[in-house]
């Protein structure tokens, strides 16, 4: 059980941050999901590129080698990503004309 609670709150931070980054792009872009191609497209491929040590290990080894911790909070960012672009989309919906 204690080993749950880092992960939970690392689940929490990056759910929090994408949204917030999220949210923050669609109102300055006028975009609605761009910040989830943008985690997908860019953020994840650098982030695994960049842990990659090339002398150890080839490149698929090296993504098999993640653990559930990995992607759980790659999952929350993404879930992140995607709830500030429904929560701009419903804001618009509504009548808010500066999202």
């Amino acid at each position: 059980m204690l080993q749950f609670i880092p992960v939970l709150v690392l689940m929490i931070l990056f759910f929090v941050m994408m949204f917030g980054i999220g949210f923050i792009l669609n109102m300055l872009m006028k975009t609605t999901w761009f910040p989830c191609f943008l985690f997908v497209i860019v953020i994840l491929p650098v982030v695994v590129y960049s842990l990659w040590d090339r002398g150890q290990m080839s490149f698929w080894t090296h993504v098999g080698s993640f653990q559930l911790v990995d992607y759980l909070t790659g999952v929350a960012g993404l879930i992140g990503a995607y709830m500030s672009g429904w929560t701009i989309k419903k804001l618009r919906i509504k009548g808010f004309r500066m999202f």
